[in-house]
């Protein structure tokens, strides 16, 4: 009978180090979405809003990288929002990609697990995030651990023209 290694998996924090790094699951995630123009993100807008001072306001955002056998395959990038009706912080996941080839290892839930114990931790009162429509394999994952779709609300987005626009009125 074979040994059958068991993968390790583990979820740290990212650091500055990491930067690189993130950038390219960023662009493998805009590839997998379809839409590898508008991944324009840079090294200097990550390492500010992740580890700098995010424009006067301490970092906007948090990112943790996941690994199988210490190898980086996956990240997660979140941040805080607020419920008026709640009365209480959240957490927002703006992504969260693990490489096509480490699917069906346990790392996506190992993430979401460890945001998890972060919203548990800051006693946050929702965890929310968006999926397209035509993504079937992760909206079946998400519905296995119990996120549930708000099918009665549409994601509205302004892009920054529109945004100037409207600031410049």
């Amino acid at each position: 009978m074979k040994n059958r290694h068991t993968p390790s998996l583990s979820v740290r924090p990212a650091t500055r180090h990491d930067v690189p790094l993130i950038i390219s699951l960023i662009r493998e995630l805009a590839e997998y979405e379809k839409a590898p123009q508008d991944a324009r993100a840079t090294p200097a807008d990550l390492d500010r809003n992740l580890f700098g001072e995010g424009y006067g306001r301490g970092p906007t955002a948090e990112c943790l990288i996941g690994l199988i056998d210490g190898e980086p395959q996956g990240f997660a990038l979140f941040f805080s929002n607020f419920s008026t009706w709640v009365g209480r912080s959240g957490i927002y996941l703006e992504d969260l990609f693990v490489r096509p080839t480490a699917r069906g290892s346990g790392l996506g839930k190992a993430i979401l697990r460890e945001i998890a114990k972060i919203a548990v931790a800051r006693n946050c009162g929702r965890m929310e995030w968006s999926v397209l429509d035509w993504n079937t394999p992760a909206i079946g994952f998400y519905k296995a651990l119990g996120a549930v779709a708000m099918d009665e609300w549409t994601v509205y987005r302004m892009t920054e023209g529109a945004i100037r626009k409207l600031a410049d009125e």
